[in-house]
């Protein structure tokens, strides 16, 4: 439960201690004493976003902090999975900057706001008079059921694998749709591809096929050419050769008499043999010249072929030629892949569609065996609440498609009066009936959960005379099994309080600041017969205050 709240320059109030018990805490006061700041103040501490416009003094930071006895079983499951230590009394402390910046603290460990938010859910449960509009909304009602039913379990890993049949959905779309788009493109990709595979393309083969053609083309030319080098090296009168072999022989002997002339001698001998290596290699060349037409008509084609394909793609090369083959090929490949990805994705789909199909159909029988248990226990909440002939009644349709939910439709149709068809909540129901309505359901959830503290703002909303005595009745069994804190305006409901809080304006200075008092003995007759008559009760209505009290 709540035990204590600490606020510090927080919108009027500059400096407030709460200390609160278990019961029901009453909270009163005029209209905009501020009953709503209080309410604000713990809704920051639980997790609600703030700004610098809650500071009542832009120049300090604004503080606020709860102590809370909580049962350690309730919360050991959140500090162990968040690696925080469990102490008791649990803190919870929120601080605001005056540049905005906002720090939250559990137990005085620094956390986000998003695990302040989870575990202020934890901790209390805060209905304020706007709260009734979400009797209309089919999440709630859903969650409504849900507890009866004890499926909140359930329905989260629900969730979870619903989550991920949905990105699985939206994988498989995208691929659909991938290839889809590139279907058109494969038929292309396909056809230069035959083309490219067809031209058997080997690197470096242009430039073989090019000099090979330049020396067929000129073979005649060539062959003559060697012929005559043949003659001049070796055959001809006064060939080279020989005249080399004359000069050999010359200066052989006169080498024995001078060192430089038996390096010439050496090096001529050099020449003498490379001449005649270069007249054979000259005469072995010419033999391999033919001029083939037949081979000069292949080179042609095949050199075409080459040149054609290059124009066609703007390559320079055979490599890119291969290269830019291999791209079609990789393509082609990566859409087969596609295709087979596609096809694992779907029946994966399939397989996760039948799971969730069979979790929403448990899900779906634990929430309709627990519609009369919620309809009959509202009926009787209902009629405590001076609603004698009031009825919810919950409808169900299965849709095909899931939802985070399941598959679930639920609507809660509701009649207030004898005689009269149900129809939706929000066109049948006063602003009164919603808040008993709302009131009801609470106490029933409140029944099936371990939440410490509940909170009402006003409601009360819309109700007075026997049906407030009997909403401050149920207020106060509901308080027998949780913490409660109530803000009203109905005397009937404040004397139902085991203790209770005034809260009021103070003028000090040229600065107004929001006050919070608790009143006991006849202080509390007092505000309670205040409530009755105004300002100035009388003594009727000091004494029908103590008989309010009466109640406690």
């Amino acid at each position: 439960m709540l035990q204590k709240i600490t606020v510090q320059n927080y919108a009027l109030i500059e400096h407030l201690e709460l200390d609160l018990n278990k019961g029901l805490t009453i909270v009163t006061g005029e209209t905009g004493a501020g009953k709503s700041i209080l309410l604000g103040a713990l809704s920051l501490l639980l997790g609600q976003r703030a700004d610098t416009g809650a500071l009542l003094d832009k120049e300090r930071k604004c503080i606020l902090e709860a102590e809370f006895a909580v049962d350690k079983r309730i919360i050991m499951d959140f500090f162990n999975s968040n690696d925080l230590d469990i102490q008791t009394p649990l803190t919870v402390r929120r601080e605001i900057s005056p540049e905005g910046k906002s720090r939250s603290f559990i137990n005085d460990t620094p956390v986000n706001l998003s695990l302040l938010k989870e575990l202020g859910s934890m901790l209390v449960d805060i209905h304020s008079q706007h709260e009734t509009l979400l009797l209309n909304q089919s999440g709630f009602q859903l969650s409504v059921v849900d507890a009866f039913a004890g499926n909140e379990k359930a329905v989260e890993l629900f969730r979870t694998k619903f989550q991920a049949y949905k990105k699985l959905a939206a994988r498989i779309e995208a691929l659909t749709d991938a290839e889809r788009k590139s279907a058109a493109d494969a038929g292309y990709f396909r056809f230069q591809l035959d083309e490219l595979d067809q031209a058997s393309l080997v690197e470096g083969e242009q430039e073989q096929w090019e000099s090979e053609l330049r020396s067929l083309t000129h073979a005649e030319e060539i062959k003559s050419g060697l012929a005559q080098g043949v003659v001049l090296a070796s055959e001809a009168d006064g060939n080279i050769t020989s005249q080399l072999s004359s000069l050999a022989h010359l200066l052989q002997p006169l080498a024995r008499y001078h060192e430089g002339i038996e390096q010439v001698s050496r090096r001529i001998q050099s020449v003498l043999i490379e001449t005649r290596d270069i007249a054979g290699e000259l005469e072995q060349i010419g033999e391999g010249i033919r001029f083939d037409p037949a081979r000069i008509e292949w080179l042609n084609d095949r050199l075409h072929v080459l040149y054609h394909l290059q124009q066609k793609h703007r390559a320079a090369t055979v490599k890119q030629l291969i290269e830019l083959r291999d791209d079609f090929s990789h393509k082609l490949e990566n859409m087969e892949s596609m295709t087979s990805e596609l096809s694992g994705l779907q029946r994966e789909s399939e397989n996760l569609r039948k799971e969730l199909a069979g979790q929403a159909k448990t899900i779906s029988e634990g929430r309709i065996a627990v519609f009369p248990k919620i309809e009959k226990a509202l009926r009787s909440l209902l009629k405590e609440v001076a609603m004698p002939h009031a009825v919810l009644k919950i409808e169900n349709e299965v849709a095909e498609a899931f939802s985070e939910n399941g598959s679930d439709r639920i609507r809660f149709l509701f009649s207030a009066n004898q005689g009269i068809p149900y129809q939706d909540i929000s066109k049948v129901a006063s602003g009164g009936e919603l808040s008993r309505l709302m009131l009801c359901l609470k106490s029933l959830l409140a029944g099936l959960s371990h939440l410490p503290t509940i909170v009402f703002d006003e409601i009360d909303t819309g109700i007075s005379g026997e049906t407030a005595f009997r909403v401050g009745k149920l207020l106060s069994e509901m308080a027998g099994r949780h913490q409660m804190i109530a803000i009203t305006h109905l005397p009937q409901i404040a004397g139902r309080g085991e203790a209770h809080y005034f809260v009021y304006k103070e003028v000090s200075g040229k600065k107004t600041f929001t006050r919070v008092r608790k009143l006991t003995g006849e202080e509390r007759i007092v505000e309670i017969a205040k409530m009755l008559s105004g300002e100035k009760p009388s003594a009727v209505a000091l004494e029908n205050a103590r008989e309010l009290l009466k109640h406690e």
